[in-house]
């Protein structure tokens, strides 16, 4: 379209430069151009957790693969990818997440690939876990249980369910409360 023998020559330089705008401008403005650009670097960013505040009482089971954070109170069963319960927050049920950070208080037992208890933490309950932290001053009561897989609920309780029946059919040969004879 252009010479090289016309930029080199001396003359009025509006010519040169009037094509060269307006073809500049022509590419940007076709728009497809720009929605592949747009299409091309938009990768789905991880949305934010979701936040259940400290005046929010739940009855129910809640269940995501995204992040929660429980500021207030639910009753019920919790499964989330990331778990925080705040400090303020109370839970009554199972709760099973990837990772679980507790500030606040269950009632209930804990599964997680990673378990935190914080300072703050108040549990009631047993926690099965893959790897666990405890800080100085949380409350714990119950037990505790390392699985290789402890969202699986029913991948290490084959075992135990073997050898439990058989402690239960010899616990009727001897009958509690009543005397001997």
């Amino acid at each position: 379209m252009f010479s090289k023998s016309k930029i080199n020559e001396p003359g009025p330089k509006d010519d040169a430069s009037k094509p060269s705008s307006t073809a500049v401008p022509a590419k940007p403005a076709t728009g497809t151009s720009a929605s592949n650009e747009f299409k091309a670097s938009a990768p789905k960013a991880k949305p934010p957790a979701s936040v259940l505040s400290a005046d929010l009482h739940i009855t129910g089971n809640l269940k995501t693969t995204g992040d929660i954070q429980v500021e207030g109170t639910v009753e019920g069963d919790i499964r989330a990818h990331l778990l925080t319960i705040g400090e303020t927050a109370t839970i009554k049920g199972e709760v099973t997440a990837d990772d679980v950070v507790i500030n606040g208080r269950i009632v209930g037992r804990v599964r997680g690939l990673k378990v935190r208890l914080t300072s703050t933490a108040r549990v009631e309950g047993d926690i099965i876990h893959k790897t666990i932290a405890i800080e100085s001053g949380a409350h714990f009561e119950g037990s505790v249980q390392r699985q290789d897989d402890p969202l699986n609920p029913g991948a290490n309780k084959s075992a135990p369910a073997t050898s439990a029946p058989a402690s239960a059919a010899s616990a009727p040969a001897k009958p509690q409360g009543q005397p001997q004879s």
